[in-house]
């Protein structure tokens, strides 16, 4: 019974990120909304090096027919590169901006590539699943057939200073994470957007994080963030005290 429960919660995971994708990008026509790499926002661009960095290491074990650490690996990205991150950030992007938004088709545009890339990543294990959605995610000449007379995706080469410079960009979050959840047990703020930021980084980290400008309140996921130099890293979180947008859930003046 628990070798069963760990297998369904690991397909459960792999399942429901692959409905995440797959109902965001249903408006998405690769032929008309594509957003070039090159124009496409600095977050989705490192969410397309992350997952050709990803395909990189699950290919050197298929090659080699080790299929449980490719079972493994899914079931992380899927849990940690992809729902406690990038798709955590994108959701505000996903469904308040416009609908053929710049912003959204940008996100849009890493989704659908994350996409084709995962169902052919997860076919020779989760054969079923992915002949399912590979009949609603085929595109052009692909549509009707099966997924299995598909090859690997090209995602191009992983960007390895965009992969570093967002691994310390994700460090960071954790920290603002923590002390938001510290905050929250006391009861003085709800959502992580109830609340201000305050960050004082040393000059390497104040770079990083001042060349993101606005984008920083919607990666961290608050309403508000004061960045300041200084020696070492600490945070300090304040809650709002202005109301509660109806739309985008922020709170502002």
């Amino acid at each position: 019974d628990k070798i069963l429960a760990r297998v369904v919660d690991a397909y459960r995971r792999i399942r429901n990120t692959l409905r995440f994708l797959m109902a965001n990008t249903s408006d998405f026509d690769i032929e008309k909304d594509l957003v070039p790499f090159e124009e496409m926002l600095e977050i989705d661009r490192f969410a397309l090096s992350r997952a050709a960095q990803f395909q990189a290491e699950i290919l050197a074990h298929y090659k080699v027919y080790e299929f449980h650490p490719v079972v493994a690996k899914l079931q992380v990205y899927c849990s940690e590169d992809l729902g406690a991150f990038y798709l955590d950030v994108l959701k505000d992007r996903l469904y308040t901006t416009a609908a053929g938004s710049k912003a959204r088709r940008s996100a849009q545009t890493a989704l659908w590539h994350i996409t084709q890339a995962m169902l052919r990543w997860m076919a020779p294990f989760l054969s079923f699943t992915a002949e399912e959605a590979w009949a609603i995610c085929g595109s052009g000449e692909d549509k009707g057939q099966s997924i299995f007379t598909q090859t690997y995706l090209d995602l191009g080469e992983p960007d390895d200073a965009l992969l570093a410079k967002w691994a310390r960009i994700r460090e960071v979050r954790d920290t603002v994470n923590k002390e938001i959840e510290n905050v929250r047990t006391e009861g003085k703020v709800g959502s992580s957007l109830q609340a201000n930021v305050r960050i004082s980084a040393n000059e390497a980290d104040y770079a990083l994080l001042s060349a993101l400008g606005d984008d920083l309140k919607f990666v961290l996921i608050t309403s508000a963030v004061e960045l300041l130099a200084g020696s070492d890293l600490a945070v300090q979180v304040v809650p709002s005290t202005a109301l509660k947008c109806e739309r985008c859930w922020h709170w502002r003046a």
